[in-house]
């Protein structure tokens, strides 16, 4: 099967501004329900699809990939490319984070809480969760986010903000 072939008949999504692609591919996957090896095979990706889920971006899509990717997912391949990581930048690939605060204004997962030298949330200034406040359970991987909640005890993503603690800035000496 072939991208054209399906096409006209997929449903379109609109990325989020800072969206991860493993958050992006999730929402596009669950509005077409396909699955990855599905959407892999109708871009000609084979298993890359679920490997950038997981955010493991090496080697690093290429220009090739992501022209595949965006004749199927209807979304500029540029624009697929501000989803991934900036050359050069090291991700954290585990735990998955999250700003519930940011969460609650655009409900999607950002790349930018991946990133190695994210300490925080620079938007609110709050610390980035890992895991569920009341449960304790690990985030899934972002792909895998249906209504924004956890998924052992279901406190949404938006209630968890209360438990994100403040960044302190740096006590300058005297």
């Amino acid at each position: 099967m072939e991208a054209g072939d399906i096409n006209p008949w997929l449903f379109q999504v609109e990325p989020y501004q800072g969206e991860s692609l493993s958050h992006f591919l999730g929402r596009f996957r669950r509005a077409n329900d396909l699955t990855p090896t599905g959407l892999g095979k109708a871009a000609g990706l084979g298993g890359a699809i679920a490997r950038w889920e997981k955010f493991r971006f090496n080697p690093p899509p290429s220009p090739q990939q992501l022209e595949d990717l965006a004749k199927v997912v209807g979304v500029d391949a540029d624009r697929l490319a501000q989803m991934l990581p900036p050359a050069g930048v090291v991700m954290k690939i585990e735990p998955i984070r999250l700003c519930a605060a940011c969460y609650a204004q655009s409900p999607c997962h950002k790349m930018e809480w991946q990133f190695k030298v994210t300490q925080g949330c620079k938007s609110h200034k709050l610390t980035l969760l890992s895991e569920c406040p009341n449960c304790g359970a690990r985030f899934k991987i972002p792909a895998l986010w249906v209504d924004g909640w956890c998924q052992r005890c279901f406190m949404t993503f938006t209630e968890m903000v209360k438990w994100q603690k403040v960044i302190q800035p740096n006590a300058t000496p005297p």
